[in-house]
C-alpha cells in the first residue's frame, strides 16, 4: 500500500482555516440571491474554458460559453469536442458523487472515457496505457517528466486507492486529500492522453463527493491556467526529490493546492458576503430569503453607503422605473431586511441591522 508523506505545516494550516471561514460564510449566507444559479454557470464556463486551455485548447471564453449554450462556433473540431466533453464530465461527477462504496481505478476510467470521447482513437479511450511516454518541453524537446513504466500503472493506481480508501487515509482533511490525489494520479500519468483534464476532474470530484463543492460557485481550474508556471513549479518541488513516488514529500505541493483553492474560496465569500447581510438576518427571518438582483444592488448600495434616499436608488438602477424601485423596497422593508426613517418624501432608508 502507497503511503503519502507530508507534514501539515503552518501554511497549510492557514489555508485550511481560510477555506473552512470562506465555506462557512458562503453555505450560511443569510440572503441567497435569486441569481444564485447564474453563478454556478459562471463558474461552470470557467471551469470548461480553462480546464481545456491548459492543454492548448484555442477557444476563447466566449466561444467556449457560446459551445455550452449550444451555439455553432467556428474553430477546431477537436477544441469543440474537448468543450463538449469537459462539460459532459462535470456532469458525471454530480452522478458519481452518489456513488456508493470506495474510490476506484473505475472512477478514473469512467472520466477519462467522457473527458476523451470523440478525440483519439476507440481504443485508447477508458484504458490505462499499454505504452512508455516522456514528456517533452513545447519548443525546447527537454525531457521535463518521465512517468512510471506502463507496466507499474496498474499497480501504482491499486495502491494508492488502497490507501486512499483506507481508515487512515479517510482521516485525513479532504482539501488535503484531494490535493493528494490530484499529485499522485498526475505522476502517474495513467493514460496515453487526457491525463491533466481526468485528474483535475477526479480532484474536483473528491471534493464534491467529501462535502467541499462550496455550492459550485469555484473554479481552482482558472486559478492554475491564470499561473501555469506555478502550477507546474508546484509539481517540479516534489518531483525532483526522487524517481520513486513514494519517496517523495508533498508537503510543498500541498501548501500550493490549499492556498489556490483558499484564494479561490475567500474571493467567492468576498463575492457572496458583499451580496448578503448580516448573519444576524437569518436568525430573525428564520430562513434564506432569495432576493431579485435589483434587490441585492439595493442592499449592497445601502451596506457599502449606510442610508439612502429615493433619488440615491434611481442612480443605483437608472434603468428602472421608480415604481418598480418601491416595489422592490416594499419587499425588503415586508421582510425587515431595511428599514425607513422619516416619513416624507425625503424619508432614508437603511439595512435594518445598521439602525
Amino acid at each position: 500500500m502507497y503511503t503519502p508523506r507530508f507534514v501539515i505545516t503552518n501554511k497549510i494550516l492557514k489555508n485550511i482555516g481560510q477555506i473552512e471561514g470562506g465555506r462557512e460564510v458562503i453555505e450560511n449566507a443569510p440572503l441567497v440571491p435569486s441569481f444564485e444559479k447564474e453563478f454556478q454557470t459562471d463558474a461552470i464556463i470557467r471551469t470548461v474554458f480553462h480546464g481545456t486551455h491548459i492543454e492548448g485548447n484555442d477557444l476563447t471564453l466566449l466561444q467556449t460559453k457560446r459551445v455550452l449554450e449550444g451555439e455553432e462556433v467556428f474553430g477546431r473540431p477537436r477544441d469543440i469536442q474537448e468543450v463538449i466533453n469537459y462539460r459532459n464530465v462535470i456532469n458525471l461527477l454530480e452522478e458519481l458523487k452518489h456513488k456508493r462504496g470506495t474510490y476506484s481505478t473505475d472512477d478514473l476510467l469512467d472520466i477519462h472515457r467522457v473527458t476523451v470521447s470523440r478525440i483519439i482513437p476507440i481504443e485508447k479511450i477508458g484504458v490505462l496505457r499499454t505504452s512508455e511516454v516522456i514528456i517533452r518541453e513545447e519548443g525546447t524537446g527537454k525531457v521535463i517528466f518521465t512517468p512510471p513504466s506502463f507496466v507499474e500503472v496498474p499497480y501504482l493506481l491499486d495502491g494508492f486507492f488502497e490507501w486512499f480508501n483506507s481508515e487512515v487515509g479517510r482521516e485525513v482533511h479532504p482539501v488535503i486529500r484531494a490535493a493528494i490525489a490530484h499529485y499522485i494520479l498526475v505522476s502517474i500519468h495513467p493514460f496515453v492522453e487526457g491525463n491533466g483534464r481526468t485528474v483535475r476532474a477526479f480532484t474536483i470530484f473528491v471534493l464534491i463527493r467529501e462535502g467541499y463543492d462550496i455550492k459550485k460557485f469555484y473554479s481552482i481550474e482558472e486559478h492554475f491556467d491564470n499561473d501555469l508556471e506555478a502550477y507546474y513549479l508546484a509539481f517540479s518541488k516534489v518531483d525532483n526529490q526522487s524517481l520513486n513516488i513514494a519517496e517523495r514529500d508533498l508537503t510543498a505541493w500541498i501548501e500550493y493546492f490549499t492556498e489556490v483553492l483558499a484564494t479561490e474560496v475567500v474571493k467567492i465569500k468576498e463575492r457572496v458576503r458583499k451580496l448578503s447581510i448580516d448573519t444576524k438576518f437569518k436568525v430573525k427571518l428564520g430562513e434564506q430569503v432569495s432576493l431579485s438582483e435589483r434587490q441585492m444592488r439595493i442592499v449592497e448600495y445601502l451596506t457599502d453607503t449606510g442610508s439612502a434616499v429615493m433619488k440615491d436608488l434611481k442612480g443605483v438602477l437608472p434603468m428602472v422605473s421608480e415604481d418598480t424601485i418601491l416595489r422592490d423596497m416594499k419587499s425588503l422593508l415586508s421582510h425587515g431586511i431595511i428599514k425607513k426613517e422619516g416619513t416624507t418624501k425625503a424619508s432614508r432608508y437603511v439595512v435594518a441591522s445598521q439602525v
